[in-house]
């Protein structure tokens, strides 16, 4: 292979960098707060008060399902 050295390089200087954002986001604490904010977002998600945005935003989603019944 013709260039394998810059090949290389890149590929070292790539991990190097990959490497440092995955240890900034550990000392940082990014993933503990990841894990809050999505298990949060779930919890809301799956709340009554959720459910009535959803049908309040979307009032025909039920239209085709009793069309398809009474037919």
């Amino acid at each position: 292979m013709k260039h394998q050295g810059w090949y290389m390089k890149v590929a070292a200087i790539s991990a190097f960098i990959g490497g440092s954002m995955e240890f900034f986001m550990i000392k940082t604490g990014f993933y503990e707060k990841v894990t809050v904010l999505e298990s949060e977002k779930k919890s809301w998600e799956n709340s009554e008060e959720a459910q009535a945005m959803r049908d309040a935003l979307n009032p025909w989603r039920n239209r085709e399902a009793q069309q398809e019944n009474e037919s």
